[in-house]
């Protein structure tokens, strides 16, 4: 579904979600748009792509030049998250904007990379691979019909989204006052029954950001079915792309606690 936008501090991975009632607004916003001029599934599909086309140019450049400069990344990382809260509670699309967004986070996510790539070899391609496995069932899941937003699901959604923002800002702030000196927190200091903490919460970020991508794929389709002006389409690529890069993220950052 369209998203509000969601960062980790710790980690600065988006996701975000609009309600029904937000949702509705949108469609009847506008007066009917004519032939042509409606969301559909090839159009957003498009965009999606390029989008994404436009992130890994983003991320070559981020792994080749970024990952020797530290500063280049994190920067990105900031102004991603600005980008990300201005596309997301902008009442209108701006393609402009959210093609911004795809390559400035593609810079942080291609220097983060190369970095845990530098310290634990192979374990990039672990994370895109996990990611795409995840991606693949929860579209089969969606498409087959076996798995829908629901508004019970997505307030459970919400509530949880809201307490991993809160650890995740505490967290990061006892990394950085140095009260924890573990690099991931209490991520990585902190285990039940012999587990990370940060593997058993990944395990769970995870199925949220498969929740998410449910909610991206119920905000297109819905989109598509009340004829929704054709510009939506750039909010169901924002959204996708948005949870994607939150998943891979996660899923990076869950490996390397594993590998330690």
């Amino acid at each position: 579904m369209a998203k509000f936008a969601f960062r980790n501090p710790a980690f600065a991975a988006d996701s975000q979600n609009i309600t029904t009632e937000q949702l509705d607004e949108i469609y009847n916003r506008a007066s009917a748009p004519v032939e042509g001029e409606v969301m559909t599934v090839e159009d957003t599909i498009a965009k999606t792509v390029g989008a994404f086309a436009l992130m890994l140019v983003g991320a070559a450049g981020g792994w080749i030049f970024a990952a020797q400069n530290p500063i280049v990344w994190i920067a990105a990382a900031l102004i991603g998250l600005v980008l990300g809260l201005v596309n997301s509670f902008k009442r209108e699309p701006s393609a402009p904007l959210i093609l911004a967004y795809a390559l400035v986070q593609g810079v942080f996510v291609g220097g983060i990379s190369a970095f845990y790539e530098s310290f634990m070899s192979g374990i990039v391609v672990q994370a895109v691979i996990a990611t795409l496995v995840v991606i693949g069932v929860t579209l089969a899941l969606f498409a087959s019909g076996k798995i829908r937003a629901s508004k019970r699901a997505t307030k459970i959604f919400l509530i949880a989204m809201i307490g991993y923002g809160v650890f995740s800002l505490i967290n990061f702030v006892l990394v950085i006052t140095g009260v924890q000196t573990d690099p991931y927190g209490l991520r990585g200091s902190v285990t039940l029954f012999g587990i990370p903490l940060g593997i058993i919460l990944g395990i769970f970020v995870v199925l949220m950001a498969a929740y998410s991508l449910v909610l991206d794929f119920d905000f297109i389709q819905r989109g598509v079915q009340n004829r929704a002006p054709r510009k939506y389409g750039w909010t169901g690529a924002f959204g996708i792309m948005a949870t994607v890069i939150w998943l891979y993220l996660e899923i990076l950052r869950m490996l390397a606690i594993a590998r330690r």
